[in-house]
């Protein structure tokens, strides 16, 4: 094959497979809008059905590594301590299959920063840590 004919064809193959490459980074960021809607509303139960079977939670600096039931109790009790009036993502990041988000909460007369860690696997989107400290 000749140059005149390698040239378009690359250039429309490239324009063909770019689109894909933008729609599947615009995918992975979206999986932070469900979770961020939970956390607005205080929904412990929906939040807790993306975390990875065992979660790192970090609230006020407290680490621990539980069950997903576990975490969905923490947060549940988290909720009702400070009841949720908002929640905006503020910065987004992260290099497949780890991405990441923080957020600021204010609930029950508190403002706090809130860190999401979302790990891609093969069978969906899960939170591996989720951080909550005090402003």
């Amino acid at each position: 094959m000749s140059n005149v004919f390698i040239k378009p064809l690359f250039l429309a193959s490239l324009l063909a497979v770019l689109p894909l490459f933008a729609s599947g980074q615009q995918t992975q960021s979206d999986v932070f809008v469900p979770i961020a809607k939970y956390l607005e509303n205080g929904n412990a139960k929906n939040l807790s059905a993306w975390f990875s079977e065992n979660i790192e939670l970090v609230m006020f600096g407290q680490r621990s590594n539980c069950s997903r039931s576990q975490a969905r109790q923490i947060m549940k009790r988290f909720f009702t301590d400070y009841t949720p009036h908002s929640f905006d993502i503020v910065h987004k990041s992260g290099v497949y299959p780890m991405t990441y988000a923080i957020g600021k909460l204010e609930g029950g007369g508190n403002k706090f920063r809130v860190t999401i860690f979302v790990k891609t696997t093969e069978r969906g989107n899960y939170i591996q840590q989720l951080s909550i400290d005090k402003e």
